[in-house]
């Protein structure tokens, strides 16, 4: 009876239903705690963790201000080393985590001197690089110092233009060499795998070419001697001082009718082309590769550059730069200027030079 009177005053029928009702609590309750939990805990991790980016802003800015610091101190050497290691420049890179409000600007750029000194502590000499025909890619830059117009030994302001230009030139050649290694490993085989086709098809479009012919891809496909690219980049720019190489990162001069650039000062007001701007160097130096290997203005000088490699397979900057006269409106003018620059400043020692085994591929290739 008591039983009865409990079913009756709970509105269940049976002992079955009492069970089954119990069966459903055991299941909602772990669900219910879940809920309470992303309700009350995540949002006090997501604060701690936007704090902490926060923090991670001030000490990253901190960083930076002792590692300029510290290069102007005379310490030793060992500790300028040691110092440089702990604070290395992946933790400069932008993190956009939480929005604009969050986001962690670019730092200001190095100076010249401490560029200078990061050179010297890694080894890196313009001699050395001449004697072992080496270069560590490792010291690539993002932008040109803006002391470096104000270097007044005209011998050092164009070392430190080369030892920066050279890595970049150097990276987007070995890009190609590897591109051009891989086209003749297809084309020896008997049957081309549909990866093949795959990668064959980027490259035509990359190369500009719409009928798919493997001899425009094998002459277009190839690399820029060193010593005519740094020659470029140093006459365009005044050797890193130009407005546009300061602001834009644009070390060879190019145009854009629509793309994002800087208008000269020099040229009529009615002028649309604007001088292509780039966020980094390296950009500057892929679009420089990428004007020469596929612009119709320049189609006697891959010509020319074809019948170099058919007959012994090394480039001649020298001889490449007569067909380059349509690059400046100053026309074979131009050319005489970019002769005498790799001239007087042996720029051909570079053209042999290959940058440090990183990985298999490029050990393998060099």
């Amino acid at each position: 009876m008591v039983k009865k009177k409990i079913f009756k005053k709970n509105n269940f029928k049976s002992k079955d239903s009492l069970e089954n009702h119990y069966q459903s609590l055991i299941r909602i309750v772990p669900f219910s705690i879940i809920i309470i939990f992303l309700f009350s805990v995540m949002p006090i991790s997501f604060n701690y963790l936007k704090e902490n980016f926060k923090s991670n802003k001030i000490i990253i800015n901190a960083s930076k201000q002792n590692f300029d610091e510290t290069f102007k101190k005379k310490i030793d050497k060992k500790e300028k080393i040691k110092f440089k290691n702990q604070f290395s420049w992946s933790i400069f890179d932008d993190i956009d985590v939480f929005g604009k409000d969050e986001e962690i600007t670019d730092p200001e750029r190095l100076s010249a001197s401490t560029i200078d000194q990061l050179f010297i502590d890694t080894g890196y000499d313009l001699k050395k690089v001449k004697e072992t025909k080496r270069v560590n890619i490792g010291n690539q830059l993002t932008e040109l110092p803006k002391e470096l117009k104000n270097i007044q030994s005209v011998k050092k302001r164009k070392e430190l233009f080369i030892k920066i230009v050279l890595p970049l030139v150097l990276e987007e050649n070995t890009r190609i060499k590897l591109d051009r290694k891989k086209l003749f490993r297809i084309l020896n085989k008997n049957n081309t795998s549909s990866m093949d086709k795959k990668w064959l098809d980027i490259k035509f479009k990359q190369y500009g070419i719409k009928n798919k012919d493997i001899a425009s891809l094998k002459i277009r496909m190839d690399e820029i001697p060193a010593s005519l690219a740094i020659a470029q980049a140093a006459k365009e720019t005044g050797w890193g001082s130009s407005r546009f190489a300061q602001e834009g990162n644009a070390l060879f001069g190019q145009w854009t009718w629509t793309g994002e650039g800087i208008k000269p000062a020099s040229v009529d007001k009615n002028a649309k082309h604007k001088v292509a701007k780039f966020k980094i160097l390296k950009a500057s130096v892929e679009a420089y590769q990428r004007n020469l290997n596929t612009h119709p203005s320049y189609k006697k000088f891959r010509k020319e550059r074809a019948i170099q490699r058919d007959n012994n397979g090394k480039l001649n900057s020298l001889k490449l730069v007569r067909y380059l006269d349509k690059y400046a409106e100053t026309g074979v003018e131009y050319t005489k200027v970019l002769i005498k620059i790799i001239e007087q400043n042996s720029l051909t020692d570079y053209d042999d030079v290959r940058i440090l085994p990183t990985s298999l591929k490029i050990k393998n290739l060099i």
